[in-house]
């Protein structure tokens, strides 16, 4: 916003009182403030100027301030809306952010929280802040920060789902409402999750990226509300936890489905009232974050089962997104191939190779059910295998036989059978003692290799506390080889977990 020209707000409020200290609160801020008791001088209002933010109260004497909001989307205009609504009504709150709103408050409203909306609002305009009638020409909304553009790029894919994935980031981006990303896992459900927050007015704040089924359930509560000193036994200092180290940007909670029943509660208490208490605290602290969560779970299903609670579903599933799998866009896999071995040899250091014709055919023949994680992985190996600037298809391993020859039938049925006729245990012909039949034998060889691995690592992590060189002693590894193992499985260390013996 300009410092030449204030920018103008209107506030709706049938309260007198309240409409005077809201009205105060933001002159003092340097405002160019409007005041309506009403939805009829509101609509006198607006239809006579254009204002920056609205601040509206849900119940008015002649109708409700949502209509408002409905309002200003149907005549495309570019007022920021802000909601009131009464103390612990969620409904209200997310219809709210359903309709248009930028952003919700509740009552009592702290005038703290107040000024903070309205800023965050008015750094989302993407507008000149000079006042024009509603007569005047619509302005458009300017593309997306510099680094939001890039976000926007390293979601790779001209497929019609990747384009409108990418077109629905822009539009959520500039709203406080939490966001709920879906999909299997290794489709990307971070990645759009950092978009959304590079193209939001949050850019410049810090991005905290928390794996839910990573913290041990005996440390969530201090990981994400922070620890007093002495709350616990080795809380040796005052600690700040994830919302705390997101403030001013998005928390983006990974895996949000294993989240256990008792958090849950938590964290919507948080979500509803925007303040956290540290573990061992007494004052609860405001917290200033936009909600980022995604799944590869069903969490309807987790609803019904009795799995995961209804009220937070319905907080967090405000706007949803889908990531596709790989299979669902297989046109893109050329560009994500070349745009992963880019990657991949960027950070080594070392010249990307090409792809072979017959190499994309070899990978168009995988069905690749871990997505664009289990392609990474793929073109780690082959570029490890690999001794010229050219990948083949034997740089890969064996080609797939085609769906119609003998040796690709031969192949789906010695993989579709278990090594035994029958699962049942059965009589050893030398001694007679009953044994288990072997486990058939897994497709994918390196993904249920890659997952094993996980499993150990993740326990060796949780016994040592999440301290990567204990948790590489007991593996008899190195840190530095802790580490590759660390990213290239993709576990998300929890803050805290340090490279300290």
């Amino acid at each position: 916003m300009s410092s030449s020209v204030p920018a103008a707000v209107l506030v709706v409020d049938d309260e007198p009182d309240l409409r005077t200290l809201y009205e105060l609160t933001l002159l003092r801020e340097g405002y160019q403030v409007t005041s309506a008791p009403d939805l009829t001088q509101a609509r006198e209002s607006l239809a006579q100027q254009r204002f920056d933010v609205l601040i509206t109260d849900m119940r008015l004497p002649d109708g409700l301030g949502l209509e408002l909001l409905r309002e200003l989307v149907a005549g495309q205009r570019s007022e920021k809306s802000i909601v009131i609504t009464a103390y612990g009504s969620a409904e209200n709150a997310v219809e709210a952010l359903k309709s248009g709103a930028f952003d919700y408050l509740t009552k009592p409203v702290d005038l703290k929280q107040l000024r903070a909306a309205v800023s965050a609002a008015l750094q989302s305009q993407r507008h000149p802040p000079a006042a024009q009638s509603v007569g005047e020409a619509t302005l458009r909304a300017a593309p997306p920060p510099p680094s939001g553009v890039q976000a926007l790029r390293r979601i790779v894919g001209s497929s019609a789902c990747m384009a409108q994935i990418r077109g629905r980031i822009e539009k959520v981006a500039t709203s406080m409402a939490p966001v709920l990303i879906l999909g299997e896992s290794g489709t990307g459900k971070e990645l759009v999750a950092r978009a959304v927050h590079e193209c939001s007015h949050r850019a410049s704040g810090p991005f905290v990226a928390v794996n839910c089924g990573a913290i041990p359930e005996n440390l969530i509560e201090a990981e994400f509300f922070g620890a007093r000193k002495g709350a616990f036994t080795g809380a040796t200092q005052d600690r700040e936890g994830y919302f705390q180290a997101a403030k001013g940007g998005t928390l983006f909670l990974d895996e949000i489905g294993d989240l256990p029943l008792a958090m849950q509660a938590k964290l919507l208490r948080v979500i509803q009232e925007r303040r956290v208490r540290p573990l061992g605290g007494v004052q609860e602290e405001l917290v200033d974050v936009r909600l980022v969560s995604a799944t590869h779970r069903d969490l309807g299903g987790l609803v019904h089962s009795g799995g995961f609670r209804q009220d937070l579903f319905y907080r967090l599933n405000v706007i949803g997104l889908r990531t596709p799998a790989l299979r669902e866009r297989r046109e893109d896999l050329p560009d994500l191939a070349h745009a992963l071995l880019q990657r991949i040899c960027a950070e080594s250091g070392q010249t990307a190779p090409e792809l072979s014709p017959g190499a994309l055919d070899w990978l168009q023949a995988c069905e690749l059910p871990g997505n664009v994680r289990e392609l990474e992985n793929l073109l780690q190996r082959a570029l490890a295998l690999s001794n010229g600037l050219r990948l083949e298809p034997e740089d890969f391993g064996e080609p797939p036989a085609s769906p119609g020859s003998q040796a690709g039938a031969l192949g789906a049925k010695a993989t579709a059978m278990p090594l035994t006729t029958d699962t049942a245990p059965t009589a050893d012909s030398h001694f007679g003692a009953p044994v288990s039949a072997p486990a058939p034998i897994p497709a994918d060889l390196q993904s249920y290799l890659d997952e094993q691995e996980r499993q150990v690592l993740l326990q060796a992590l949780r016994e040592t506390d999440f301290n990567r060189t204990a948790a590489a002693a007991r593996l008899g590894l190195n840190l530095r080889q802790m580490r590759y193992r660390i990213q290239r499985l993709g576990i998300v260390m929890p803050s805290g977990g340090d490279d300290e013996a």
